[in-house]
């Protein structure tokens, strides 16, 4: 379905002003805030924007990459951190993944396990796993973000909140030498929060590349999982960060550290 002309137009704003307001917006085009509120899932549902608290801002820095792009970037690295990550997971487990490029690559590396649960918010790990030996494959709830085939918003979240798995293995847009985990849009990080909210085992798959590039909403700290999987090793003060909360740090590198 196309785009309603205020919706176009919304757009062309963002474009060009960044950042929009919702009550600006249902004052300038003379209807309710929940009219606005309808445009700007849309547009984020779409891919074509991030929400904010109360408003949206145009997609920027890793975001504005097209998932194929993100697919390609470090494909083999993210092929060895996925191996390293279903090396973990017992046959018969269950297990949640999110959305990512990361993540549909441990699904792929899961494929050869037998009996697991897999729970995800993410279609493309249903494409992957679906003629895999499993115990069950589950799909969220919630609206199709087309740009990258995430499941995202509040039926997503409550969702998650159903299950309890024995582990949850979740990528993310940007790590901050401090130890945060974070990603751009507030519906997404929602999601992964439920996920690692009703895992036993949490695990996170990034490769070193998200430290350069910044993104806003904190999905959880260092100190809040069990283990990282990365390429190399990381800042000190990451490691540090890490340490301090009990995280076990693999790196292909390394091993443990």
């Amino acid at each position: 379905m196309a785009l309603n002309d205020r919706q176009e137009q919304i757009l062309s704003l963002l474009k060009s002003e960044d950042r929009v307001e919702v009550d600006d917006l249902a004052s300038r085009f003379a209807v309710t805030t929940q009219t606005i509120r309808r445009d700007l899932t849309e547009l984020c549902d779409r891919g074509l924007a991030t929400r904010t608290h109360g408003g949206a801002r145009k997609l920027v820095s890793s975001a504005s990459f097209g998932y194929e792009e993100r697919r390609l970037r470090n494909a083999q690295i993210k092929e060895a951190i996925a191996r390293r990550a279903a090396d973990l997971i017992p046959n018969g487990a269950s297990i949640i993944l999110n959305i990512g490029t990361t993540t549909e690559q441990v699904a792929a590396a899961l494929a050869m396990h037998e009996d697991l649960t897999v729970i995800t918010n993410n279609i493309n790990v249903i494409h992957i796993l679906r003629g895999a030996r499993l115990n069950s494959l589950v799909i969220a709830g919630g609206s199709v973000r087309q740009s990258d085939g995430a499941v995202v918003g509040a039926e997503a979240v409550e969702f998650m909140r159903r299950y309890k798995a024995d582990f949850a293995i979740i990528g993310t847009s940007s790590l901050d030498e401090d130890g945060a985990v974070l990603d751009f849009d507030e519906r997404e990080v929602a999601v992964a929060r439920a996920i690692l909210e009703n895992a036993r085992t949490k695990i996170l798959v990034a490769d070193a590349s998200k430290f350069e590039r910044n993104a806003p909403v904190r999905i959880c700290g260092v100190a809040d999982l069990d283990y990282v999987i990365t390429d190399k090793r990381l800042p000190q003060s990451f490691v540090d960060a890490a340490e301090a909360g009990g995280t076990k740090l693999i790196t292909l590198e390394d091993g443990y550290v």
